[in-house]
């Protein structure tokens, strides 16, 4: 599966996977996330329904604290 995570293009061994799935494979679980993908944003509610397909656009963006 080829997909675009922030304007770069990755390839995954991935037969189907979920949102969920692709937070947990980049090791950013816990964090605080806004996920699009194809130019809508994803509710955190809706990571375990939502399926990525080959050829997706996702932009991925950590919240940051601080003053």
């Amino acid at each position: 599966m080829l997909i675009t995570i922030n304007g770069k293009a990755r390839s995954f061994d991935f037969q189907q996977c979920n949102v969920t799935d692709l937070v947990t494979h980049l090791a950013l679980v816990g964090k605080r996330l806004a996920i699009e993908r194809n130019g809508e944003i994803i509710p955190r509610s809706q990571f375990s329904e939502t399926f990525i397909h080959d050829g997706d656009k996702l932009e991925i963006v950590g919240a940051v604290g601080g003053g």
